[in-house]
């Protein structure tokens, strides 16, 4: 059942974002969405006895995460392109770890996903207890390690999930 809602789900996206409505496509898009959900549907549905009301918990923090998210690269994008237009071009690009206390493997992708997504920063390595990270200046490096993000994270995705 969890494998079909979640290749149903990808499979109305897929439809959404590809914009393409002949037999070819759909077809394509239908196997693809299967074969993804094969591999992913567990993401969707990691713990399936948790009751409706806290389900709908996590939905709305994902949400207000995804607007936060949003926000930042907002901002993000302001910054680097005060650092392009500024004739003396003040970056200061570095390699840094960020050390991570995130444990599920969904919340320690969505941080390194998070952190490539936005701009003046990418991830390039990865490790159980830290990241790997290029920032383009000191400012992009700072606020990495102030860990606002991965607290919004383990708000979404680490918190106790018991009755």
């Amino acid at each position: 059942m969890h494998y079909l809602v979640t290749s149903t789900i990808l499979f109305i996206l897929w439809i959404i974002m590809s914009g393409f409505f002949d037999a070819f496509h759909l077809v394509l898009g239908g196997l693809m969405s299967l074969l993804l959900a094969h591999f992913s549907w567990d993401l969707l549905f990691e713990n399936t006895k948790m009751p409706f009301s806290k389900r709908i918990s996590e939905i709305f923090r994902f949400t207000n995460y995804v607007f936060w998210l949003l926000y930042q690269i907002v901002l993000a994008n302001l910054h680097v392109a005060r650092l392009v237009l500024d004739p003396k071009l003040p970056i200061n690009p570095k390699i840094i770890r960020v050390p991570t206390k995130l444990k599920k493997d969904v919340s320690f992708v969505t941080y390194a996903n998070s952190i490539t997504l936005t701009p003046g920063t990418i991830t390039i390595g990865v490790e159980r207890d830290y990241l790997l990270v290029h920032a383009i200046d000191d400012k992009v490096a700072d606020d990495l390690f102030s860990g606002a993000m991965e607290q919004r994270i383990a708000r979404v995705f680490e918190v106790d999930e018991k009755p």
